[in-house]
């Protein structure tokens, strides 16, 4: 592992780092923030998940999370969104292969080869940042569109290992809107019951005690209605009698302009949790 950025921000440091990836088979780049008196304890990890062409660095330089991480008293932890490199298989289209690894793991040719995120951010990754920084074991997980509908998924399907899970704009129903069909048909093939384990909608159907839930997508954002459909979300919640966040913003689009806007809600509503 080798640590290729390092800047003072908010009385802490942000860093990026590389390694090798046994799961996903290829080099990879995290940025992890560390608050101001790391050096000297622990802390909780708030691991973020971005969306649809990131990598790394969006989150890190557009939402302005590092003053709300250094306030909370917490780390955060940026992956990238996909395998990267030239024998990667990747996509013409921004919706598939590098950018756009729906943090799932592929069963297809050629994506099984390398795109085993959902692997790479439940297991290789928790376990690379507990090796090498001052953390302690309790987690939670966010993301924004892509990111949103991986960390409503991967903190449903493990509820033993997050304290609480929270999304900016999520495809929450990638089994019935274009971006998740596409991306599942691909990865997972034409078995549409491989799917339901990566739908947050089709989960939620068949957990009984989830996660503490936030939810926010701005009602201008253009992808609303075709791919995001908040509602699903909040009819199966009401329906069994979840507890849950959805904020509705007006004005608010799809971008990290609305991020940014709304993110110091959602890391004190994870410091919450990571500290009861």
């Amino acid at each position: 592992m080798e640590r290729i950025e390092r800047h003072a921000c908010f009385g802490g440091w942000q860093e990026v780092y590389q390694h090798t990836s046994k799961t996903l088979n290829c080099e990879m780049k995290f940025a992890i923030y560390l608050p101001p008196m790391a050096e000297e304890q622990k802390y909780p990890v708030l691991y973020w998940l971005s969306g649809l062409t990131c990598n790394e660095q969006n989150f890190i330089t557009k939402s302005g999370a590092q003053q709300f991480a250094a306030q909370h008293g917490i780390i955060l932890v940026v992956p990238d969104t996909s395998p990267r490199g030239e024998s990667v298989a990747d996509d013409s289209a921004y919706d598939l292969g590098q950018g756009a690894g729906f943090y799932l793991n592929a069963t297809q040719t050629p994506w099984n080869t390398h795109y085993n995120m959902y692997d790479y951010i439940v297991d290789e990754l928790p376990t690379l940042i507990e090796a090498h920084f001052p953390v302690t074991h309790q987690r939670a997980i966010s993301g924004h569109s892509m990111g949103g509908h991986g960390a409503l998924m991967i903190g449903l399907r493990n509820s033993e290992r997050y304290r609480s899970m929270s999304a900016f704009s999520p495809i929450v129903a990638p089994s019935q809107v274009p971006w998740g069909k596409k991306a599942f048909n691909a990865y997972l093939g034409e078995d549409t019951a491989l799917w339901k384990q990566y739908d947050t909608i089709a989960l939620l159907n068949e957990v009984k005690n989830p996660l503490p839930m936030r939810v926010d997508v701005g009602l201008d954002d253009p992808f609303y209605q075709e791919q995001l459909k908040p509602e699903l979300f909040a009819n199966v919640c009401d329906e069994k009698q979840f507890t849950y966040s959805l904020g509705l913003h007006q004005g608010y689009d799809h971008s990290y302009y609305f991020v940014a806007s709304f993110i110091g809600e959602h890391v004190a509503f994870h410091a919450k949790h990571l500290k009861a």
